[in-house]
C-alpha cells in the first residue's frame, strides 16, 4: 500500500470526504462526497448537564460503524439527535449533503431514510411475522388499513426477500409473540429493512442472543452494509471486532478515539476509561 493510501485509510471517518468516495446511497439523497451522515460540533445540554459536547462524527455510504463507550458516554443521546428525538443545543447534523436533520420532525427523518432499532425488540406480538413486515412496509397507513390493503407483487417480493435475509421465511405465519428473543430481534430488523432505509441505527442488537444468533447477526450486518450504512452501538467487543469497519469511542459526550478496533484497543485513553487493563 502506498503512503498516500495508508494516510487515507488512517483518516477514514475523520472528514466529510474521507470515507466511501464514489458510492451512491440511493435515489433522492445527495451523497456526492460519499458521506451519508455529518455531525459537526454537536452540543446537547439538559439542565446544565452536557450530554454531548463538541461531538463531530462522519459516517460514509455503505459503512458499518460501531460506537462504543462506558455507560453515560452519550451513545443514546447521539442516536436521539440523529433521529430527531432530541434537538442539539448547537452544532449541525446533516443526512447526505443537504438534509438538515435539525429542521425535520421524527417522522420526516424516518421517511427520509433513517431507521432506528432499540435494544428491546418492539414487535406486534399478536400478529404474524408476515403481518408485522406488512405493517412496517405501509407505515403511512393505520394498522387495520395496512392489513386490509392488497399488496402488490413487488411488495410481496420485497417482504419475501427480507424474510430470507433474516432467516424467518419458514416462520412467516407464526405469531410474533411465540418467537425467541433473537428471532424477535431479527424480525424488528426486518421491519426496518422493508422500509428501505439508507441509514440503520442499531442499539445493542445482540444483547441476550445465543452464540449462534450473534454469529448470524454479524453475517447479516456485513451483508446489509453493501446496500445500507449501519451505526451499531454495542458493548460486546467480540461482536464489534467481527463486524466493524471503523470504531468510534465516546466518553463524557465527546469522541475520545476513532479508528480500527485494534487502534482504539491500543489507545491508552480508551484503556483507561473503558477497556481496563
Amino acid at each position: 500500500m502506498s503512503a498516500s493510501a495508508q494516510d487515507s485509510s488512517h483518516l477514514a471517518g475523520s472528514g466529510r470526504e474521507a470515507i466511501g468516495l464514489g458510492h451512491v446511497a440511493g435515489q433522492g439523497l445527495d451523497t456526492r462526497h460519499g458521506t451519508i451522515l455529518s455531525l459537526e460540533d454537536i452540543h446537547v445540554s439538559f439542565d446544565g448537564f452536557k450530554a454531548l459536547s463538541d461531538l463531530t462524527l462522519y459516517i460514509g455510504v455503505g459503512e458499518l460503524r460501531c460506537i462504543i463507550g462506558p455507560n453515560g458516554a452519550g451513545k443514546t443521546t447521539l442516536m436521539d439527535v440523529i433521529t430527531g428525538k432530541t434537538r442539539p443545543t448547537s452544532g449541525s447534523a446533516f443526512f447526505g449533503e443537504t438534509l438538515d436533520l435539525a429542521r425535520l420532525s421524527e417522522p420526516q427523518i424516518a421517511q427520509a431514510g433513517i431507521g432506528r432499532k432499540f435494544q428491546k425488540p418492539t414487535v406486534f406480538e399478536a400478529l404474524s411475522v408476515f403481518e408485522n413486515l406488512e405493517l412496517a412496509q405501509q407505515a403511512d397507513r393505520s394498522v387495520w388499513a395496512s392489513l386490509r390493503a392488497r399488496l402488490s407483487g413487488e411488495q410481496r417480493d420485497g417482504i419475501d426477500e427480507v424474510l430470507h435475509s433474516i432467516r424467518l421465511h419458514d416462520q412467516r405465519q407464526r405469531q410474533a409473540g411465540l418467537l425467541s428473543h433473537g428471532q424477535k430481534q431479527f424480525l424488528e430488523i426486518g421491519m426496518l429493512l422493508v422500509q428501505q432505509p439508507r441509514l440503520l441505527l442499531l442499539d445493542e442488537p445482540v444483547a441476550g442472543m445465543t452464540d449462534a444468533e450473534t454469529e448470524f447477526t454479524a453475517e447479516l450486518f456485513k451483508s446489509l452494509a453493501r446496500k445500507h450504512s449501519l451505526m451499531v452501538v454495542e458493548h460486546d467487543m467480540g461482536f464489534v471486532g467481527s463486524i466493524a469497519d471503523h470504531v468510534t469511542v465516546l466518553h463524557q459526550g465527546s469522541v475520545l478515539a476513532e479508528g480500527s478496533l485494534a487502534q482504539v484497543q491500543n489507545d491508552e485513553r480508551v484503556i483507561e476509561v473503558y477497556l481496563g487493563r
